[in-house]
């Protein structure tokens, strides 16, 4: 199976995959979500949005194969092209589905990254969707929860930004049954 990337219209994602899937047929759309914490006066909440705002991920054999569904794409409201070019959709690298498959195995959504702070005040990633991306990480806002990973794809650099909770660790001497969890300062 090959991966092709569809560009549309931002935050029509969803809108767009419900409108498509059902005509397409053979194939399988895909549209990668993230758990966001979103901070605005003092309270946080979490968010549902794409990993990949204004994209969706089409799993087929060949979209040029099929030309009915390749125009039937095009067509569908929302649509703004095909990458690389919309006359000649090109399948993501192996290396790009890698990149794409890490934030699908996480089910339906990938949830929010479970960290550390270690003495030196870097990020250490225990688990969730920022384990294995640490050496793309840019920026760390630690009062939004927040993390700027650089990713690229299709060859181009760009950010995106993954949620995390802070995990304080038990110090040496303390009750382990008292360890203490959640987005909140060191």
């Amino acid at each position: 199976m090959q991966y092709y990337t569809i560009h549309v219209l931002t935050s029509s994602e969803d809108d767009f995959a419900r409108r498509l899937q059902p005509v397409l047929g053979q194939g399988r759309l895909i549209v990668p979500k993230k758990m966001m914490p979103i901070r605005r006066r003092g309270k946080t909440t979490q968010q549902l949005s794409p990993v990949f705002p204004g994209y969706i991920f089409i799993e087929s054999e060949s979209i040029l194969g099929e030309l009915d569904a390749y125009w039937t794409i095009r067509r569908t409201p929302g649509f703004v092209r095909f990458l690389r070019e919309s006359s000649s959709p090109t399948p993501l690298s192996p290396r790009d589905v890698l990149l794409l498959r890490h934030f699908i195995s996480f089910g339906d959504y990938a949830d929010t990254s479970k960290v550390i702070f270690d003495e030196d005040d870097r990020i250490v990633v225990l688990e969730g969707p920022l384990k294995g991306l640490e050496g793309r990480i840019v920026k760390v806002n630690r009062r939004k929860g927040r993390a700027k990973v650089l990713l690229d794809m299709y060859g181009e650099q760009f950010p995106i930004d993954l949620g995390f909770e802070v995990v304080e660790r038990v110090k040496d001497g303390g009750d382990a049954g008292n360890e203490e969890s959640g987005a909140g300062r060191r």
